[in-house]
């Protein structure tokens, strides 16, 4: 069972979390909270979501678990406005989802959990760079490198005191270092990783309006960015593995 009422830009901004990795998804519902964890066809990157009850105007749920079609959801938040309230209910055994809003009611058939992959367990990594800017900074960098190359080297420099992305392309080069007087947290060890663009453009659209981003980096190990949103009510990680560079 789950009745509960939210801010439409609270739910579509974790539906557009999701959807920057996969198309569908086994949402868990419990009373305390709704989370997900889901990992891309290719195994490369994973999200993790966490959305509190106190996120939600009302809410009242006992534990279910959910087959999401993430894209319908995403087409279907497209009609909602900004301030709108979204009602969400499901009824105790339920295969439809019924969500409402302004005068629209639209019945959303669940998928069967058990066509969905499982969720995947976090790898046990050590991660010891750690760096904590703005979404907007890191959004920025993510499109500027995008324009030179289809990969991008995020790493820490401990001697020079910053921490760098980089991005080098057949003719073209980017390099934008961030010092510590720039970010708000730099731990000074060396790392240094390579990622695809491919993903990490669609993670910086969801990170860009994240108000701080920790990431955490090692040496040729996947990269984990974690947000809050929701006055702190909703948490997202994104893990992403890394490009093998080339000797």
């Amino acid at each position: 069972m789950l009745k509960a009422t939210i801010d439409a830009d609270i739910f579509r901004e974790s539906i557009d979390a999701i959807a920057a990795l996969v198309t569908e998804c086994r949402m868990h519902v419990e009373p305390d909270r709704l989370y997900t964890r889901a990992v891309d066809t290719a195994n490369v990157a994973m999200v993790s979501l966490q959305v509190k009850k106190e996120a939600f105007e009302t809410y009242q749920a006992t534990k279910e678990e959910l087959g999401l079609d993430i894209a319908k959801l995403k087409n279907m938040l497209g009609m909602m406005g900004k301030g709108d309230k979204l009602d969400l209910s499901l009824p105790e055994g339920g295969h439809r989802m019924e969500i409402a809003f302004n005068r629209y009611r639209y019945a959303l058939t669940l998928l069967d959990v058990n066509t969905i992959r499982k969720d995947p367990n976090p790898p046990t990594i050590e991660l010891p760079g750690k760096v904590i800017l703005t979404g907007e900074a890191l959004q920025a960098a993510i499109k500027a490198a995008s324009m030179v190359s289809d990969k991008i080297a995020l790493g820490i420099d401990p001697d020079n005191k910053f921490f760098y992305m980089v991005a080098e392309g057949d003719t073209d080069h980017i390099r934008l270092e961030l010092g510590q007087s720039e970010v708000e947290s730099l731990t000074l060890v060396e790392v240094r990783s390579l990622f695809s663009l491919d993903y990490l453009k669609d993670m910086g659209r969801v990170m860009g309006k994240a108000e701080k981003v920790e990431i955490h980096l090692g040496v040729n190990h996947p990269v984990k960015f974690s947000f809050d949103f929701a006055d702190r009510n909703g948490h997202i990680d994104y893990l992403l593995a890394p490009r093998i560079e080339a000797e």
